[in-house]
Parts: C-alpha cells; sequence; structure tokens
C-alpha cells in the first residue's frame, strides 16, 4: 500500500501538467508544477513545513508553541494547516489589501487573524515587522519570517528542484517563476544548475515591483505599479533572493496575467490565480526566446477559488480598466 501517514508527507511529490495551447503555439514544451494540488492548497506549503521544521529542529519552537507570520495569505494557510496537525497557536498578520476570502479561511483554520493597514516595508508597522515584534514578546513562540528564513528556499532545493529534475529526466531547458520571498526561484535554481549550469533562469514580476530592474539593472528600481496580484513582486532583495542564480527577467503587466488566466479557463479549463497566471506569461516568452524543441518548466501556485471576488469579477476588473476580453 502507498499511503501517506499525514498532512505533511501529503506536501509536495506534486505532478507536472502540460500547457497544451502554450506549448503547441510556441513549439516548446511548457510544463506546470501543480502546487495547487498540495494538501493546503499552495506552493506555500513547502516553505511553512520547512521553517517550522526546521524551527523543531533548532529547538526554538516547543509543545504548545506559537507560530507567527505576516503573510498575504498562502503561507499563512499552510502555516495554519500545519500548526493544526502538531498542536501549536497560529497568528497571522495581514495587510488590508488582501482578498477577504484568504482571511475568512486563516480564521476557519483556526487562526488568530489581525489585520492591518498597508504600509511600505520601510515603515515600522509593516505587517512583517508587526508580526516579529510581537513574536519577540512570546515566551515560546517564533517568526516564521518567510521573505528572510532561509528554511524557506531549502525547501524548494530539497523537493521542487529534485522533483522537476527527476519528473523532466533532467531534460529541462528553462525554469521561470514569480517571486515574493523569492524561496521558490532561489531553491529550484540552485538545485537545477548544480545539476546543470546550462539550464536558464528567469524571474518572472508584476508590475510596481523592484525585482524586474534588480535583475536587469541590479538596482532594485520600483517600477509603475501597483498590480492587481497577491503575493508576490517586492520592494527589495529578500536573503532568500540574495544570491540566486537568476540569468534574466520578465515583466508582466495586469492585463497580460489577466488574459491568460481567463483564456486558459475558457480554452482548457484551469482555474488559476494570478501568480500562476504571472508565471505562465513569462513562461511562454521565454519559450519564445529559446525557440521551439525546448523544456520550459514553471509553477501553477494555487487555484483561483480565493480570487473569486478580484480576478474573476469582471466589474471590480473593468473598475481597473482591465477586460477578460
Amino acid at each position: 500500500m502507498q499511503v501517506r501517514a499525514d498532512f505533511a508527507a501529503a506536501v509536495g511529490n506534486t505532478p507536472l501538467i502540460r500547457m497544451n495551447r502554450l506549448s503547441e503555439e510556441t513549439g516548446c514544451e511548457i510544463l506546470g508544477k501543480a502546487e495547487f494540488m498540495n494538501p493546503g492548497g499552495s506552493v506555500k506549503d513547502r516553505a511553512a513545513l520547512w521553517i517550522i521544521r526546521e524551527h523543531e529542529k533548532s529547538g526554538a519552537l516547543a509543545c504548545g508553541g506559537t507560530v507567527v507570520e505576516g503573510t498575504a495569505g498562502n503561507t499563512g494557510i499552510g502555516l495554519a494547516h500545519i500548526c493544526n496537525a502538531r498542536g501549536y497557536p497560529c497568528v497571522i498578520y495581514m495587510p488590508d489589501n488582501q482578498s477577504q476570502a484568504k482571511v475568512d479561511i486563516l480564521r476557519t483554520l483556526g487562526a488568530e487573524v489581525r489585520v492591518v493597514p498597508t504600509v511600505p516595508y520601510r515603515d515600522e508597522m509593516n505587517y512583517q515587522k508587526q508580526a516579529g515584534r510581537f513574536a519577540a514578546q512570546l515566551s515560546n513562540g517564533v517568526w516564521a519570517n518567510q521573505f528572510d528564513n532561509t528554511a524557506n528556499r531549502l525547501a524548494h532545493y530539497q523537493s521542487t528542484g529534485p522533483e522537476i529534475w527527476q519528473q523532466t529526466d533532467g531534460k529541462v531547458d528553462a525554469f521561470v517563476s514569480a517571486v515574493g520571498t523569492g524561496g521558490t526561484l532561489a531553491g529550484v535554481s540552485r538545485f537545477l544548475k548544480e545539476r546543470n549550469a546550462n539550464v536558464y533562469t528567469a524571474l518572472a514580476d508584476c508590475m510596481g515591483s523592484a525585482l524586474y530592474s534588480y535583475v536587469t539593472t541590479g538596482e532594485a528600481v520600483m517600477s509603475e505599479g501597483p498590480s492587481i496580484t497577491e503575493g508576490i513582486g517586492n520592494s527589495r532583495v529578500t536573503d532568500n533572493l540574495d544570491g540566486a542564480p537568476v540569468d534574466s527577467a520578465v515583466q508582466v503587466t495586469d492585463q497580460q496575467m489577466v488574459t491568460i488566466v481567463y483564456r486558459l479557463l475558457r480554452e482548457e479549463g484551469w482555474f488559476f490565480g494570478s501568480s500562476t497566471g504571472i508565471n505562465l506569461h513569462a513562461a511562454v516568452q521565454v519559450a519564445r526566446e529559446l525557440g521551439p524543441g525546448h523544456t520550459v518548466v514553471t509553477m501553477l501556485c494555487d487555484g483561483g477559488a480565493k480570487y473569486q471576488s478580484r480576478l474573476f469579477n469582471r466589474a471590480w476588473l473593468a473598475e481597473r480598466g482591465l477586460s477578460p476580453d
């Protein structure tokens, strides 16, 4: 019998799925890592598990300890699931520009959610900094610190990267990923380039972020924004992203993201979120740059259900000058 023992054991080993229309149009194999099939519903389950596990290994997180995090949603959801499975209370700080669906899911999972005003990272009232200060006050608690805790990229170096290599029989030519914390791109890129230095790696960036500029010019300068995407883009280079072997960057507008998400919903039945839309548009661009015959892998970060009130609300999109058509 092939039985996974518990929630943690169900994280990872997600399949690669061929994006048929995009592959046919580019002449490349465009493959998506189906992270929406993780038990918590997103790629962030991996980071959440590794972060908690590393805190347990170090002794910083003991029985009954509290896990605190500042998150736009999916990492918090992963943490809440794993905290339930391991018996830890969970406190989540979230900026008020995120979808209500994520807040509702976190509260359903039993996390204490503290929604705070959205302010830049440099502000001391930034949601991440508030989470760090609160955790420091606890006698038995840890700050997950997904942005600068390198257990995040370790998760992808030890799991996602090896899975992609094995699933493609080592025949992967390029890897493309959007960046919030930087853990996915950094961990996977390091693993793949250790196996084959010629694997091409690209950062997919939304508008209103400084990471496209960082990769292409060496300076982290914010692009025009904001973007309607959630959980990706950054104004700074995190410890997880720092030093990652990245060859190029692709900048994707909100309209380009909306177009590809709706197109795949209509043409192939895929119900994806905005981060996945950024990834897929960038993967198509990389495939066209490389030319036919290459294999390009990207991340299908999560499903679209959490974005029903925004990305899949035509009136909301129209107010922002965006159209599914």
